[in-house]
């Protein structure tokens, strides 16, 4: 029993200690200031690890060395090196294999190209388009022999019975054509599919060997030369180019002038209209907002005289995109660079930007904790006067102990030098005065009382 009242004398006694020592410096400016530097560190420590600079290595899942994808990367990667930026280029074997990529993990690719509509959006929430970059016609090449007594390939519904190319696997040219042949009414069973790579088809036709081949890129990309160079090969016109469009919103018509593709073998040797996706860039929702400046920007330098089949300025655009916009890309898109970005060289922008970041929200939870201080001052200095009154009220009630009077005197002087000690703002003087005052006045108590004991 005596342990544990000890023990328990001791605790109250530390405790005391422990309250004294919060009091002492919940009066200290000098703690005050220390403590609102030590808390406004911690936040700004807090709030730059939460908002992390971009990566200065990327990866970027594109396609085949002989499409326009991986052309469109390997332009892609000179422009991102000039800012300290790079992107590696990664082989693949098309859109729908660079969809898995950029949905595993473990590959660590953090954007790829993609062709519009072989996506399903539901089972890759996660994804969002930073812009469309150019179209990506269907183009239909077929020997002309194989359809000469049709006049030609007009409908996909003439390919019934033919020996059809539909595009390798992984490829975003399979995904398509299929979608295509199945609107159009025809499965497989239809007529003899291949699923080859460009390069086979390619092989094929000039041997005879193929009637029909799908294959979806630019008219740029470096396969396109390899089939307008097969004898006698033509394209085919999408006279149901509007109702394609119609059902499948991811497509575009485009109409591709006579020659366009080449003037030497004048190819096409009419004018034409075909249907087409577009390329789109695609990234994690967590991708860096200036990541994203960064790529819009070297994309619209690219894109200026990428392709002959868009308009002036009508890419990088968000038309015709699977994924939704991602949120920075869509106000580049409308607004142009920000400010920073217009104006400075990017890394300097990184770090400015990250820092006004951070300061803002700073600001929005300091700048209401400044509008207490009065609140709090007026409380702290209100404390400090109770406890003065406190001490009074003790003093009085014992001013009639003869016995207490010495030290009644002695603990009124006290008090007095520390109420003269006190700093008091003009606002508060008033407080201050009343309590000289009644300090006054319990001194008059005390000595009137002394004297009225004395004389009786």
């Amino acid at each position: 029993m005596i342990a544990y009242f000890g023990v328990r004398g001791i605790m109250q006694k530390t405790i005391q200690i422990f309250m004294k020592s919060i009091k002492r410096h919940l009066y200290n400016p000098i703690a005050i200031l220390a403590t609102f530097f030590a808390v406004l560190i911690i936040v700004f420590g807090v709030l730059w690890i939460l908002i992390p600079p971009p990566p200065k290595v990327i990866d970027m899942a594109s396609g085949l060395p002989t499409g326009l994808y991986y052309q469109f990367g390997e332009r892609l990667k000179a422009e991102l090196v000039q800012d300290g930026i790079k992107l590696n280029v990664i082989e693949t074997g098309g859109s729908v294999d660079n969809l898995k990529l950029l949905g595993d993990a473990k590959s660590k690719v953090d954007f790829a190209i993609v062709q519009g509509g072989i996506s399903d959006v539901s089972q890759h929430p996660q994804f969002v388009s930073i812009a469309g970059m150019f179209y990506e016609p269907v183009w239909v090449w077929y020997r002309e022999e194989a359809f000469k007594s049709e006049g030609g390939l007009r409908v996909l519904n003439q390919l019934k019975g033919k020996r059809v190319s539909i595009g390798s696997e992984g490829s975003g040219t399979l995904a398509l054509s299929n979608a295509l042949l199945k609107i159009s009414g025809l499965s497989e069973a239809a007529f003899r599919a291949e699923k080859l790579k460009p390069d086979q088809a390619v092989e094929r036709l000039n041997r005879g060997e193929l009637d029909v081949a799908f294959i979806v890129v630019a008219a740029e990309a470096p396969i396109i030369k390899k089939f307008y160079e097969v004898p006698g090969i033509r394209l085919m016109n999408f006279e149901q180019a509007d109702a394609y469009t119609r059902n499948l919103p991811y497509l575009s018509k485009v109409n591709i002038p006579r020659g366009l593709l080449s003037i030497e073998h004048d190819l096409p040797r009419q004018d034409i209209q075909v249907i087409a996706p577009t390329a789109t860039l695609v990234a994690r929702e967590d991708i860096s907002p200036a990541l994203v400046s960064l790529l819009l920007s070297a994309s619209y330098d690219i894109l200026k005289s990428y392709s002959r089949l868009q308009k002036v300025g009508e890419f990088p655009s968000s038309v015709g995109l699977d994924f939704p916009l991602h949120v920075d890309a869509e106000i580049y898109l409308k607004d142009g660079p920000s400010f920073l970005h217009r104006h400075l060289p990017f890394w300097t922008a990184v770090w400015i930007g990250r820092f006004v970041k951070i300061i803002i929200p700073l600001i929005v939870i300091f700048i209401p904790l400044f509008t207490y201080i009065p609140a709090a001052k007026n409380f702290f200095l209100k404390l400090k006067l109770a406890q003065v009154y406190e001490e009074l009220k003790v003093i009085e009630k014992s001013a009639l102990n003869p016995e207490l009077r010495e030290k009644n005197l002695k603990d009124l002087e006290a008090i007095e030098r520390r109420v003269g000690d006190l700093k008091i703002s003009i606002m508060d003087a008033k407080e201050w005065y009343d309590l000289k005052g009644h300090v006054d006045e319990v001194r008059a108590r005390l000595n009137l009382y002394s004297y009225w004991r004395h004389d009786v």
